[in-house]
């Protein structure tokens, strides 16, 4: 059991389904069928976003010059011309920067499959969290997933709503990350470009640890919704990224889980905004050291991150503008 937890938590953090489960997965996108209402607020809410636009920028200061890419962590077809696209910036570059790199991936399974410590609860399950009609209503989708529910009862709940909030689609086959960060890397390794993480990848981990448990179990009620919204939600954003909205996709993650989750637009919204500080905002800030201080042996860098990463007032971009490098967005 502890090597399945292991491949579960992997495959959910770094979001890399198997090429099975990615042709499973359908969905409609969903922004063509949105009411005027709600488009005008999702367009209020990006205006105000700064760097709202593009998956490939390049920031330069005092002959520093770092390319950021807006990755996308699950794969698709459409990835073979941006890879071609992107594979003079890889060669050209002195390092890339990735949230986590293959060696990392791989020691962090190898750490788990024997010791799950950081994401099961130890003295304590999720039914004695909840009251019975959530566990029952959890435990319906966690199975749906194609996860038992006395592996369920013993996950973290934090890491549970981060496996919710993805379609079962994406979990009926799940492997090794093979999204544009992988791509990105593999290209790297031809080309010999050196690579290196942004973080520690157990500092997802603790990005959530800190919250009691109690305020974690609030968090995985909104993340529970039909499969077919889920799907639908999935592939909007989807499009919204390859039409490189990166703001607006973040938004729309908000607004539309708020439409389609049974928990409400209260609950949902109060969920999104802890899971951006944790997942986003935290960790943009912690980055920016580590960009800073790889720049000190000169470069190009690249950095390539996820693209909700990129956008908004404590994105990547708009952190490296207040140090004062000047964004020009590039071909993506």
């Amino acid at each position: 059991m502890r090597a399945v937890f292991a491949t579960l938590v992997l495959a959910l953090i770094w979001l890399g389904p198997a090429p099975s489960a990615r042709a499973q997965c359908a969905g409609t996108d969903m922004r063509p069928g949105l009411t005027e209402d709600m488009r005008a607020a999702v367009d209020a809410q990006v205006a105000q976003m700064p760097f709202a636009e593009g998956n490939h920028w390049i920031a330069r200061r005092d002959g520093d010059v770092v390319h950021l890419v807006g990755t996308m962590h699950a794969d698709d077809p459409r990835f073979d011309a941006v890879t071609d696209r992107l594979a003079p910036v890889i060669a050209d570059a002195r390092l890339l920067l990735l949230e986590v790199t293959k060696a990392e991936q791989e020691a962090l399974m190898a750490e788990l499959a024997t010791d799950p410590s950081l994401f099961v609860l130890q003295d304590t399950t999720l039914p004695e969290l909840l009251s019975e009609a959530d566990w029952q209503a959890l435990s319906e989708a966690t199975a749906a997933r194609g996860i038992p529910g006395f592996m369920a009862a013993k996950m973290k709940p934090w890491y549970l709503s981060l496996i919710l909030a993805l379609p079962p689609c994406m979990q009926a086959a799940m492997g090794t990350p093979n999204g544009l960060d992988a791509r990105l890397e593999a290209l790297a390794a031809m080309a010999g470009t050196p690579t290196a993480a942004l973080e520690d990848p157990r500092s997802v981990f603790a990005a959530f640890e800190g919250a009691p448990l109690e305020e974690q179990a609030a968090m995985i009620l909104p993340s529970i919704m039909p499969a077919e919204s889920a799907e639908d939600l999935f592939a909007t954003l989807r499009e919204a990224y390859f039409a490189e909205l990166t703001a607006e996709s973040w938004v729309l993650s908000t607004t539309l889980a708020a439409e389609l989750s049974p928990a409400g637009a209260g609950a949902v919204t109060e969920a999104m905004d802890q899971a951006e500080g944790a997942l986003l905002t935290d960790r943009n800030r912690a980055w920016m050291s580590v960009i800073l201080t790889a720049l000190d042996d000169g470069g190009p860098v690249v950095v390539a991150a996820g693209a909700a990463h990129l956008p908004g007032e404590t994105g990547l971009l708009q952190l490296l503008s207040a140090e004062g490098f000047t964004l020009t967005r590039a071909p993506f």
